[in-house]
């Protein structure tokens, strides 16, 4: 019997550990993300600011040969009265069809709006082509020309650069497991983004990566 239990809670404790190893790596990659766009090839600056919520996707794998897909995971954080919510984790999928070969793994940026924040809240997570557009490069004056009417602006780091980047026909879904083994069992997608969830301490990274200018 006391092996039993023994065995259980070493189990238990290794399911746990694992998922807080997960989770931080995760947090810790996407910060790294963030970090990268100190450098001149960024993501407009006007963009981050306006930004009601931002998702990160470090590495997502896209592959095949004719008919290919792409799997990722990461986390999204929205602005709250007082600063950044805790991350959520998601999970990003979506197929594509057209001359491919090979594999490639790319780093991508979810710019959202208020509409795309509501719509994320929701649960709306189909990125259409109406729902998503690729984001503009370049300075303000970009920004301005092109205005930002799609719920979501999509980006991707290929070899250190961030351009726009075509994600339609992909999908955003909740990590159900990731957050109720890190945030607990009565933690949901929207209370963590509403902020009343509080961030867990390896969060920080992350959210100090994030503008800390108030969207408008």
């Amino acid at each position: 019997m006391k092996t039993t239990i023994a065995l259980f809670v070493y189990v238990t404790f290794s399911c746990l550990t694992g998922w807080a190893a997960d989770a931080d790596k995760e947090m810790n990659a996407a910060a790294e993300v963030m970090q990268t766009m100190a450098s001149p090839h960024q993501i407009p600056s006007s963009l981050l600011n306006q930004a009601h919520c931002i998702a990160v996707i470090p590495r997502l794998t896209k592959g095949g040969f004719i008919v290919g897909g792409q799997h990722g995971s990461g986390v999204v954080s929205c602005r709250t009265a007082s600063g950044w919510s805790a991350p959520a984790f998601i999970t990003m999928t979506g197929g594509s069809v057209g001359l491919q070969a090979g594999a490639e793994h790319q780093d991508f940026v979810l710019l959202m709006n208020s509409q795309g924040e509501q719509e994320l809240k929701n649960g709306h997570w189909d990125l259409g082509a109406e729902a998503a557009a690729a984001g503009p490069s370049g300075g303000t004056e970009a920004t301005e020309s092109t205005g930002w009417k799609a719920p979501v602006l999509s980006y991707s780091n290929s070899k250190g650069a961030f351009a726009g980047a075509d994600v339609g026909g992909s999908k955003i879904g909740a990590d159900q497991d990731m957050i109720h083994n890190v945030y607990g069992e009565n933690a949901s997608f929207q209370t963590i983004l509403s902020g009343q969830v509080p961030p867990p301490a390896s969060a920080q990274q992350f959210l100090s990566a994030l503008p800390q200018t108030a969207g408008q």
